[in-house]
């Protein structure tokens, strides 16, 4: 059985690598999905990549990948740190969720600290940059049991 993801992005995200580069970088988000899409297929992996600035789709979003993911990877953006209505939609998915952030916002300003979704996420990755996508790609697979058994044993197996 193929992974399937949804990967969900949040309000502004449309403007990386223009948006505060110094907090950001100058990664675009067309970038960042073309790198997840190359990686998906070592996976074994179905994607569905998307953004909106919209809180009400990024809910539907998230209840429609009840039916259509094994697990979703969310970069909230600023709905992290006042959005109930995506907080009980994410913990309606019955899957892993990992929750993801380009910076490290624990070492951000108090409006950017504290995300209240990460009461309903399995995992969260912060401050690794666009990277983080690719983390969280593999985080997805390990959380739901599905690396490669191919993939060199410090990555499909890890500390042991």
């Amino acid at each position: 059985m193929p992974l399937r993801l949804a990967i969900l992005n949040g309000p502004n995200l449309n403007l990386l690598g223009v948006r505060e580069p110094d907090i950001y970088g100058t990664t675009t988000l067309a970038a960042i999905e073309a790198s997840c899409r190359e990686y998906a297929p070592i996976l074994d992996a179905e994607l569905q990549f998307r953004q909106t600035n919209h809180e009400g789709i990024l809910v539907d979003w998230i209840q429609e990948a009840r039916d259509t993911a094994n697990a979703i990877i969310i970069n909230p953006a600023g709905y992290s740190f006042h959005s109930v209505p995506v907080l009980d939609a994410l913990r309606l998915f019955d899957g892993p969720i990992v929750e993801l952030h380009i910076s490290n916002i624990h070492a951000r300003d108090a409006a950017h600290r504290h995300s209240i979704l990460s009461a309903a996420a399995t995992a969260v990755i912060c401050g690794v940059g666009a990277y983080g996508y690719i983390v969280a790609l593999q985080a997805a697979a390990r959380l739901l049991g599905t690396l490669p058994s191919e993939l060199p044993e410090p990555i499909a197996a890890g500390p042991s």
